[in-house]
């Protein structure tokens, strides 16, 4: 496969990588554009990848390319880019909030993939969502799927519109996470453990508990069950989240998020 990355932050780099230690893509068959001069010495010093500044000349005789910038430059990129782009080339898109309307007619492409990855496609763990336009090939779906699942899990639908979901549940999932990981750690601290110890101690749970929901396909309702005894510690401690509403809060939490962004994305 031969690819152009324009941008090359830390979502575009994840998907570089995983490419290359996944044989996907040759070294010199990436190129990546990017304003960043320090940041392209760095990209080619660790990958070996071709770099440049001129996006137009980044995507010449690529099987695909990946859109990979901040969503505020889109309007100095696009034109750059408008008319380039030859029919048989297809366009990847995870750039956050930017819907498919925009990216066809600044583009003037119709072979486009929308894509909401996560952050821990950065470890190769990732989940993303992704949708295409009625152009895309069957084998240029093919494609895209592999590149996804390069970097974790994916999951394709068949509308648009369940991106903004996505962006609720797995985009902002990993903050989430994140935070209930801090709240935990700092109970820990209040107990008696040092920062050290009480943050293994959670990290290592989450993990494995995250690893035990996958591999023994059982509903987390029944697993929190087989962890809890009528009147015993793990009880005690789901009474308090229930009795403040954690559940109501969290599913409140995730509208807000999906709230925001069908707002970013200029719907009402």
């Amino acid at each position: 496969m031969k690819i152009a990355f324009i941008g090359g932050g830390n979502m575009g780099t994840a998907i570089l990588s995983a490419l290359i230690d996944k044989d996907l893509a040759e070294p010199g068959a990436i190129t990546v554009s990017d304003i960043m001069k320090e940041r392209l010495e760095y990209l080619k010093s660790t990958y070996g990848v071709s770099i440049t500044i001129d996006n137009a000349s980044a995507i010449d005789g690529k099987d695909v390319i990946l859109l990979s910038v901040k969503p505020q430059t889109v309007p100095e990129i696009m034109p750059e880019l408008n008319g380039k782009i030859k029919a048989g080339q297809l366009v990847i898109s995870i750039m956050a909030g930017i819907k498919i309307s925009t990216i066809r007619e600044g583009l003037i492409h119709k072979s486009i993939v929308r894509v909401m990855p996560n952050m821990p496609a950065q470890v190769f763990e990732g989940m993303s969502g992704w949708t295409t336009t009625p152009e895309v090939t069957d084998e240029q779906k093919e494609l895209a799927k592999s590149i996804l699942q390069a970097i974790g899990r994916e999951i394709y639908f068949d509308d648009e519109k369940y991106l903004d979901m996505i962006t609720s549940v797995s985009g902002s999932g990993p903050a989430y996470f994140f935070y209930f990981v801090e709240a935990l750690t700092e109970a820990g601290v209040k107990i008696g453990f040092t920062h050290d110890v009480s943050y293994e101690l959670v990290l290592q749970t989450m993990i494995g508990a995250g690893k035990l929901m996958r591999e023994s396909g059982t509903d987390p309702a029944e697993l929190r069950k087989m962890v809890t005894s009528k009147g015993g510690t793990t009880a005690a401690a789901l009474d308090v989240l229930e009795s403040a509403g954690f559940k109501d809060h969290v599913i409140k939490a995730l509208m807000a998020a999906y709230n925001r962004s069908k707002e970013l994305g200029g719907e009402k």
